[in-house]
């Protein structure tokens, strides 16, 4: 049987086709004059050999190596798990060899719909936030701001949500410090017109240790409870919270320059189309942010092994090349530290989707941060001060990771996906397919389609509807997550529990 399937090179150097839809045995792939038999089923978003491709030589896709071929592998082979190995190494030395890779960017809105702060900040919502600092008040915590509305009422807020987590107390070293920090990050952050903190009283997390890592605040916004300290704290609460309320309530959004928008780039549940379609339209998006003044954050740092040294090569400096070197191999030795496997990448769920190496998913990856110079790298819990692209030291798990780009000041997520998730973080979370198929089932999941590229939309179109579609979220159309009211937080821990 002969037949002309949809196969994508993505690059002339690669000795591999990715399947646009699934293709049989027997049937004939041809590609800018190539013509290769199928010798095996190939399914949608995997790979296939388009030459002959030696035992040991390099399998290379995006024109990089994703690997080395356990085998002889034959053109019109399926290429998987099966037949390629990962080609990474642990601790490695790396040299600072700049150059620019910057591409022409798509322009776009100048100006969104936000909302000013007193202290100068910017926020795309205006939210009251329970943060609670330990878990034990987190029943507390709902109680009180189920009270607090049916007795009040409130109208006119974008949300109203409590931050449970498990942490604030029976932790040590950096565990400690991340609760505090990542907390503190929450109640300082610009998309919460007003919070309240509630604590405890006996948490290592005390209160007064957190005030002096919060700093100052707005105190008609921000306001702090002891539960052992007070006499009905349910009381105590909605009071606290009726008063912020009123210090909010006419709160308008304005006219903000978009270089004052923070944006995080994270992916999850990828498949063989997510560096094709939605990974590189989060690029062109973060290219236009940057050139417009503003600020975009990558992280899931296990997701660059593989993929460094082009993060590397763009360091505006020497100072960033040095620091992305610690970021990459401070997070290797972690690994190393807890006696796991470095390149223990991709999930199931990823390799089921076409991601064969951790190089796979990494090159494919880190094309969420476009072409723009790296100007850079965060430590966990550290807010963004430097406009363009940065770099934060955050695990690839996506409540982690979102959470953390949240804390470094991001106003929203993007979330590329290509097998679909629901969960959203405590900023607007916006889901983003790889293909249509995905977005046709989970409507209620997915945001934005960026399958389009594979049905015939061009490049261009959809990077300028992806760019106004994003303003208009940061202006204050809800993402899929708000509406559904999933909204969670998760810190990142490393060490014992007492």
């Amino acid at each position: 049987m002969t037949a002309t399937y949809n196969f994508h090179q993505i690059t002339p150097q690669d000795n591999v086709a990715v399947a646009l839809q699934a293709a049989l045995k027997g049937e004939v792939l041809t590609l800018d004059g190539l013509s290769v038999t199928l010798t095996e089923d190939i399914p949608v978003g995997h790979k296939v050999a388009l030459k002959a491709i030696a035992q040991g030589e390099d399998v290379r896709k995006y024109g990089f190596s994703i690997g080395k071929a356990r085998e002889a592998i034959a053109p019109g082979q399926w290429v998987h798990t099966h037949n390629v190995k990962t080609g990474l190494h642990d601790l490695m030395e790396y040299r600072y060899e700049p150059h620019s890779t910057e591409t022409a960017v798509l322009d776009g809105p100048d100006t969104f719909r936000g909302y000013r702060r007193k202290n100068g900040d910017v926020g795309i919502r205006n939210e009251l936030w329970i943060v609670p600092t330990v878990g034990c008040v987190n029943g507390v915590a709902q109680l009180i701001l189920k009270k607090f509305q049916e007795r009040v009422n409130p109208q006119g807020l974008d949300a109203m949500e409590v931050f449970s987590h498990n942490y604030g107390c029976s932790q040590l070293g950096d565990d400690h410090e991340n609760t505090k920090t990542i907390l503190a990050d929450l109640v300082k952050h610009p998309n919460a017109g007003g919070v309240l903190v509630l604590g405890l009283g006996c948490e290592n997390n005390t209160m007064d240790q957190f005030k002096a890592a919060l700093g100052p605040v707005d105190e008609d916004r921000v306001k702090f409870i002891v539960t052992q300290q007070v006499g009905n704290e349910v009381e105590a609460g909605i009071k606290a919270l009726t008063e912020i309320y009123h210090a909010m309530e006419k709160d308008t959004r304005e006219d903000i320059p978009v270089s004052e928008l923070k944006i995080g780039l994270k992916c999850g549940g990828s498949d063989g189309f997510s560096g094709i379609t939605a990974n590189p339209l989060l690029g062109r998006f973060s290219d236009y942010l940057v050139k417009k003044g503003g600020t975009t954050i990558l992280t899931e740092v296990p997701e660059m092994f593989g993929a460094e040294t082009i993060l590397m090569d763009r360091a505006k400096d020497e100072e960033v090349f040095g620091k992305i070197v610690n970021l990459v191999n401070d997070f290797k030795q972690y690994f190393i530290d807890n006696r796991q496997p470095i390149y223990e990448n991709p999930s199931p769920g990823n390799k089921e989707g076409g991601i064969t190496t951790l190089e796979d998913k990494s090159l494919g990856c880190t094309q969420k941060g476009g072409s723009s110079t790296v100007t850079d790298v965060l430590k966990y819990g550290e807010i963004a001060k430097t406009p363009g692209l940065n770099l934060l030291s955050a695990p690839g798990n996506d409540l982690v990771a979102s959470t953390a780009l949240g804390a470094s000041g991001c106003h929203m997520v993007l979330f590329t996906t290509g097998r679909g998730t629901p969960f959203g973080s405590f900023v607007p979370t916006v889901k983003i397919s790889s293909n249509s198929r995905i977005h046709a089932l989970k409507p209620h999941w997915i945001d934005f389609n960026a399958g389009e590229l594979l049905d015939g939309k061009s490049s261009d179109e959809l990077t300028k509807d992806f760019i106004d579609y994003i303003i208009g979220v940061a202006s204050g159309v809800l993402a899929n997550n708000e509406k559904n009211g999933f909204r969670e937080i998760a810190i990142f821990k490393t060490g014992v529990t007492l």
